[in-house]
């Protein structure tokens, strides 16, 4: 079994950067999820699945694996894109192209 080891990304509703700094390090899923089949719900037998530990640096993260003996990846997060410029920067009196309809 292995270990993932990442920083999580911003999600949809969040505008800040609370919760990005940090690593997180989960299992990957050791085996496949079932149906029970009176009531329908899904389960495993896989506890390690509802395990995340979070971690100040990456580096912690991944001597905490080497000290355990977990096989595990490093996703390294993705570079931001470059910020675009604001809506009025196209009508500025300095743009290297006149604005023209």
């Amino acid at each position: 079994m292995t270990a993932r080891i990442f920083r999580p990304s911003r999600n949809a509703m969040q505008s800040g950067v609370a919760k990005t700094k940090r690593w997180v390090l989960e299992h990957d899923q050791a085996e496949a999820r079932r149906v029970e089949p009176l009531m329908g719900w899904t389960s495993s037998a896989d506890t390690r699945q509802q395990v995340r530990l979070f971690f100040a640096t990456k580096e912690e993260a991944v001597a905490y694996a080497t000290r355990q003996g977990l096989a595990f990846r490093v996703d390294e997060p993705k570079a931001k894109a470059p910020k675009t410029a604001a809506y009025s920067d196209n009508f500025r009196a300095g743009a290297p192209e006149p604005w023209t309809h």
